[in-house]
């Protein structure tokens, strides 16, 4: 389905911001990789949270659910027997299994989005799978994907950091298991830091010992250790949050978003310092973030490789801002369910913005009267594109029509319903 946002000078209302879905699917794969049952306490529901819920169904864990909690029996270090599985679209969910099911004979992951998560690389972790003793076929890096493993070996393990966090971390989860202790050393520069950050959090509170350097470039894994079952409560979502925040920010409002922990430990935190920094009105207590917006904008320059999900509401924010705004360090903004550079900012002009880009920053001369819009959009099947050209949409002269916004589900699924409550201007059309 499209949506068509029209034209929205004033934003008000408060809500809770939706569960991360970050934490929600860490939490759900330590779950079912402990010997007992787990509780997890507002898991999120979106596509790629669903996608962990079904895959680790699908290799033995049993889930109970209600409005506030799910319930696990884990299959420990014993993962069912299953021939296929589909993630849908979420990369890190097929970047974590891959690594998981290696302690399984023979997995073939399926390719159901064959022009978004079927063109995302994969090789890095590979090599990392195969120098373990795992055998994989796969299409130069990409899916499908089989996995035909059943003992991996821990031991020295080299892995890039270079293209995505999410090698490493798929690593993490599974070297605890294993017999050997293990030493994981990763090459060139790590992208997202801050997301191996959650991910060692998640494995402490479930009970793994893994002792890493201060730079996050080595680490130290004993084996034959076990997840503990355990109760975990899902915080707020600050990437999803980063476009209501956005929103409020170049409009008139008066918002109140509430779930967002001061101390969190989610990279995406900074779109609230990065708007403070834009001389956006805001205050942040008792995790509550509250914007009084005026739709007036100060450019800024900053280092989005931290806070990779929030850097496209960031962007849409500086469309609007009073100079040239500059966020760079976000090559593997290249690497997710679009090319989030070229294909983000190419739509943007569409729109009226006026934006640069080299290989891995992105230059935007803001406009702070606002965007002529009256253009369609192709929003490439991403979430996030879809999330930050709506920001983008309130302040356009003329109405700007989103393709296939129906696939902002894959992160959060209430986003429209949510603008709507705040007094925007969107309308579903088929």
């Amino acid at each position: 389905m499209d949506i068509i946002v029209k034209p929205t000078p004033e934003l008000k209302g408060e809500f809770g911001a939706l569960s991360s879905k970050n934490y929600t699917t860490r939490y759900l794969l330590v779950a079912a990789l402990a010997e007992g049952t787990s509780t997890i306490y507002y898991p999120a529901h979106s596509e790629d949270s669903d996608a962990m819920r079904r895959c680790i169904a699908d290799l033995g864990a049993v889930l109970e659910e209600d409005d506030e909690k799910i319930v696990i029996k884990g299959f420990g270090r014993h993962p069912r027997d299953v021939k296929e599985l589909n993630v849908g679209n979420a990369g890190a969910v097929l970047r974590f299994l891959m690594a998981v099911t290696a302690l399984c004979p023979d997995v073939t992951f399926i390719n159901k989005y064959p022009d978004s998560l079927g063109k995302r690389p994969h090789s890095d972790l590979i090599e990392a799978l195969e120098s373990m003793g795992v055998g994989i076929e796969h299409q130069d890096g990409r899916l499908p994907i089989t996995i035909r493993g059943g003992a991996p070996k821990g031991g020295k393990i080299k892995v890039s950091g270079s293209v995505s966090s999410q090698y490493l971390s798929a690593l993490l989860f599974l070297t605890p298991l294993l017999e050997e202790d293990s030493e994981i050393e990763v090459l060139g520069d790590l992208k997202s830091k801050v997301v191996v950050g959650q991910t060692l959090e998640v494995l402490e509170q479930a009970g793994i010992v893994i002792h890493a350097s201060q730079d996050y470039m080595k680490f130290t894994v004993p084996g034959r250790q076990s997840y503990q079952a355990q109760s975990y409560t899902v915080q707020g979502d600050y990437p999803g949050s980063a476009a209501i925040l956005a929103a409020a920010a170049v409009t008139k409002s008066n918002v109140k978003v509430h779930r967002l922990m001061e101390n969190s430990k989610q990279g995406e935190r900074a779109i609230v310092d990065v708007l403070q920094m834009m001389d956006v009105p805001l205050s942040h207590k008792d995790g509550i973030v509250h914007v009084l917006g005026n739709g007036r904008l100060r450019p800024i320059e900053f280092d989005g490789d931290a806070a990779t999900d929030a850097v496209l509401a960031m962007v849409a924010a500086a469309v609007f801002a009073d100079g040239t705004s500059r966020f760079y360090n976000v090559e593997n903004l290249r690497y997710k369910e679009c090319d989030r550079i070229t294909d983000y900012l190419n739509e943007l002009r569409k729109a009226g913005a006026n934006v640069e880009e080299t290989q891995s920053e992105i230059i935007v001369h803001g406009r702070p009267n606002g965007l002529e819009g009256g253009a369609t959009i192709n929003a490439h099947y991403d979430h996030r594109v879809i999330m930050a050209l709506t920001v983008v949409g309130l302040r356009c002269e003329q109405p700007l029509l989103i393709k296939d916004a129906h696939h902002v589900a894959k992160s959060y699924p209430q986003f429209f319903d949510h603008i709507a409550a705040l007094g925007g201007n969107v309308e579903w059309v088929k």
